[in-house]
């Protein structure tokens, strides 16, 4: 089963401007990780309280991204430790709308998430625009940092009719390792995030506990690492790969 256009067409549009207005100032993220028909079910069940971003009369959109690190993995292996104030630096590509950022996401002590972008044209991080970008923002050296794992998938976003929450919900994962030049698909996963603000009410979160929908963390980047190097260290996400496993029929610990 997949999202098809007549699932999608169900949904009243939000456009790109009143989207823009919508700024979740103090954001709550909370990801869940199911399954394509049970995300299929959830939107049925939604329709009622919710909308669809629509760009251009696109609504399920392409994303690309190419995660960097440096040699050692620093900032994978400070994630998979849990350690506070951990960083990832990446470029998002916005397929259908052809606008390419930098971006530089921070976790804070309080789990919170702060993001800091820059609009760029290419991959080249060794340019001085984007090198005093990350000198500004990340921690770590850029001239030590490569590509490591580079995704795209698709996504659609929902906005709840009190304009205090924003729902994405990602399909069609695929990942390539440039290292090890290894890649995994995971047509069959959906990843769906809640954006809101604060401890506003959801109307997903009873839909989502009617289907037993269950948060789960879910980083692109370490689970992608993950599924494509086998000689990663992997003990503290054994748990989700578990999970992973279980819901898309795969086998992932094997990996050696």
């Amino acid at each position: 089963m997949s999202i098809t256009a007549n699932i999608i067409g169900q949904f009243a549009p939000i456009g790109l401007e009143e989207m823009s207005g919508i700024k979740l100032m103090n954001r709550i993220d909370t990801k869940f990780v199911t399954t394509v028909p049970l995300v299929v079910r959830l939107l049925k069940m939604a329709q009622a309280d919710y909308r669809m971003q629509e760009i251009d009369g696109l609504r399920n959109m392409t994303y690309r991204t190419v995660y960097f690190d440096t040699p050692a993995l620093d900032m994978f292996i400070a994630h998979h430790n849990g350690h506070a104030g951990r960083q990832k630096v990446r470029i998002r590509t916005y397929v259908d709308s052809h606008m390419d950022f930098l971006e530089v996401k921070t976790k804070n002590n309080h789990g919170r998430t702060r993001k800091k972008r820059i609009a760029v044209t290419d991959d080249n991080l060794s340019e001085p625009g984007k090198t005093a970008f990350l000198n500004q923002h990340l921690r770590y050296d850029p001239g030590t940092l490569a590509p490591r794992l580079q995704n795209r998938f698709n996504r659609i976003t929902l906005v709840n009719s009190g304009r205090t929450e924003r729902l994405t919900i990602d399909t069609n994962l695929q990942f390539h390792n440039p290292a090890t030049g290894r890649n995994c698909s995971l047509p069959s996963l959906a990843i769906v995030e809640l954006k809101r603000d604060g401890l506003q009410p959801s109307p997903v979160l009873d839909l989502l506990r009617q289907l037993r929908i269950m948060p789960m963390g879910f980083s692109k980047y370490c689970i992608g690492s993950l599924l494509t190097d086998p000689s990663l260290k992997r003990n503290r996400f054994k748990e989700r790969l578990h999970t992973l496993e279980r819901l898309t029929g795969s086998t992932f610990l094997s990996l050696h």
